[in-house]
């Protein structure tokens, strides 16, 4: 168990846990509001390492300025591999090793702005390759390792790739069929060699190895490109959304307000810098404020999770809900049995945390799971549930320090409705459902796509495109609470009602013998849609009609006739991405008979 002291929960129209800080370090954001109406992105900026010199550069915030520091000799990465063979990297380590490979990739012909891309398991090279990418003063663009040739492909041609670093394995596997169709590929480094590279490829590692330790660091600006990530398109196409320098002001003060990072801290990200959390919050953040962090090669077990929890003696966990409802299948007592006396907050991210989950974390841990939600277009946290204050579970949170929201008024399609100045309506009051917009001017917003500028700036409306559309439909309690109704393209419309898929998922993962839930609308003559449920079973539970029919009055009772589930199919899983979100348009395409192939027979998501 966590040596936190139990929360309490007390109980009201929505449920609040309220967590109680004895015994934890006195939380960064004690009273919300005030931090909120004192918060200024111009004085988050002046605390960086190099402030009013116009230089920004997110390697030497997250390891030069520690290395010159009284923490150069401070853990920076615990490297947990897959063989068993665990290292320990100081800071002052990590910022020699990173200098030499900047200086290879200079040596290399890498120059200032080029796209570098890096598809590595989670081990040392993968942070070594960040940093110094960033230290020449390239873009950094991660891939996941599981992508197959054609992602590969679309994702070096879209980003121009200049270099590629991977390992031998990967190379033949995912990026020397695809070679030929990328003419900007001018090198592929390869790390973590046995013997000679393939042909075609350098020994990255030889190279940096004859380097010299001597500091290497572009005079990047706030505004310069320093990231790419790639998030899934509505017609296939992957859109590149490009961050820069300066979003590193963003990255520390949220980790600071909402993961409640302190120095002292052992952080653990679970997620793969390939997705947009593992690279902000997997390195960005918890180095910039001079963290050890927890790196962990291995793929999902419950079980050595909760022995990285204990050995490691994490103090602040960020997951995400796929991972949590996998460890909820086992049952609390799996984790009441571990001995966690370090663990003091737990985060998820990449999907909404039903409430159940959240309540689990307090039977579980002792400690409550604190949802957040942000975009890879947003680059850093937006909404949160924070340390210091109430939870409600199942909601998003509310905005952090620093950001305005608010909800815009939608047309029965799911846009935004404009007036004739293209203007946007904002909803006011409480209990109002809208699409989240959020006012520009975070230093962590994403600057463009790749190659398609109009697509950029359809995202924005407003005068002057002040407001950042997300996409996500949300409702706003008299707390300034928000809460995840659905994705503008998830809405299902049955007779004439919105139905958002959370909404019904939430419902059907209350029920004891339901482990995960997904929601699409099935075409219906009368009705334009109906409400489908695909659900997978907790261990213990067996398919039938009567557990059918079981489930169907459960969800008709939560939420009445008209938003409840027509129909029920049971499944062993569901389809899910990299991230751990649902594919529902996946479930609907498998309705329907389509090949995934012919998904773009259908309406387009997110």
């Amino acid at each position: 168990m966590s040596g936190a002291s139990s929360p309490v929960e007390v109980a009201g129209p929505r449920a609040v846990i309220v967590k109680s800080a004895a015994g934890d370090p006195r939380p960064n954001l004690v009273d919300y509001d005030a931090a909120r109406a004192g918060f200024d992105w111009a004085a988050e900026s002046a605390r960086l390492d190099r402030a009013g010199t116009g230089l920004v550069n997110i390697a030497h915030e997250a390891v030069t300025r520690w290395a010159a520091s009284e923490r150069a000799e401070h853990p920076a990465l615990r490297l947990l591999g897959t063989g068993g063979t665990n290292a320990t990297v100081t800071y002052r380590e990590l910022d020699r090793l990173s200098n030499r490979f900047a200086a290879m990739l200079t040596a290399s012909g890498i120059q200032r702005g080029d796209s570098v891309f890096v598809a590595l398991p989670r081990t040392l090279s993968l942070y070594v390759a960040a940093l110094g990418i960033w230290k020449a003063g390239a873009v950094f663009s991660p891939l996941f390792t599981a992508f197959g040739p054609e992602p590969v492909r679309q994702r070096l041609q879209i980003g121009e790739a200049a270099a590629i670093v991977t390992t031998p394995r990967l190379y033949r596997r995912r990026v020397e069929p695809i070679r030929a169709e990328v003419p900007t590929l001018r090198s592929v480094l390869c790390v973590q060699v046995d013997g000679d590279p393939p042909e075609g490829t350098v020994d990255a590692d030889a190279l940096a190895a004859a380097m010299a330790d001597s500091a290497v660091m572009a005079d990047t600006g706030p505004d310069d490109p320093a990231i790419v990530h790639f998030t899934s398109g509505t017609t296939g196409r992957p859109k590149g959304a490009l961050h820069v320098h300066g979003a590193v002001v963003a990255h520390r003060s949220t980790a600071e307000q909402a993961l409640d990072l302190h120095p002292d801290d052992v952080f653990w990200c679970t997620a793969d810098p390939g997705w947009v959390t593992g690279t902000s919050y997997g390195i960005i953040a918890p180095l910039s404020l001079g963290v050890t962090v927890v790196v962990d090669e291995g793929d999902f077990d419950a079980q050595r999770w909760y022995g990285v929890l204990a050995d490691e003696r994490v103090s602040v966990w960020y997951t995400a809900p796929t991972a949590i409802r996998m460890m909820m299948r086992l049952g609390a007592e799996a984790a009441r049995a571990v001995e966690l006396p370090s663990l003091r907050f737990i985060a998820s991210v990449g999907e909404p945390l039903a409430a159940d989950a959240v309540s689990w974390g307090v039977d579980a841990f002792g400690l409550p799971i604190h949802d957040n939600w942000w975009q890879t277009e947003t680059g850093g946290i937006m909404v949160a549930n924070y340390a210091s204050q109430p939870i409600r579970p199942g909601s998003m949170g509310r905005p952090v320090p620093g950001i305005d929201t608010a909800l815009l008024a939608m047309t029965d399609a799911g846009d935004v409705e404009l007036d004739e100045e293209d203007r946007p309506r904002v909803l006011t009051g409480d209990g109002v459902e809208g699409m989240l917009a959020i006012r520009v001017g975070w230093p962590s917003m994403f600057r463009t796509y790749l190659g398609e500028e109009a697509r950029y700036r359809s995202c924005f409306v407003g005068d002057e495109g002040q407001w950042y559309v997300s996409g996500d439909i949300v409702s706003r309690d008299a707390e300034g609470y928000l809460w995840f109704v659905s994705r503008a393209d998830d809405v299902i419309k049955s007779a004439g009602h919105l139905i958002g898929p959370f909404e019904v998922e939430s419902a059907l993962t209350e029920h004891p013998a339901v482990a995960a839930a997904g929601v699409f609308g099935k075409p219906d003559a009368i009705a334009g849609a109906v409400v489908k449920a695909v659900v997978v079973l907790r261990d213990g539970h067996e398919p039938s009609d009567d557990l059918r029919r079981e489930l169907l009055g459960h969800a008709r009772r939560k939420l009445g006739p008209a938003v409840a589930p027509r129909e029920i199919d049971f499944a062993a899983s569901l389809p899910l991405t990299r991230s751990g979100k649902i594919m529902r348009r996946l479930l609907r395409a498998r309705e329907l008979g389509l090949a995934e192939g012919d998904l773009s027979m259908l309406e387009p998501t997110t």
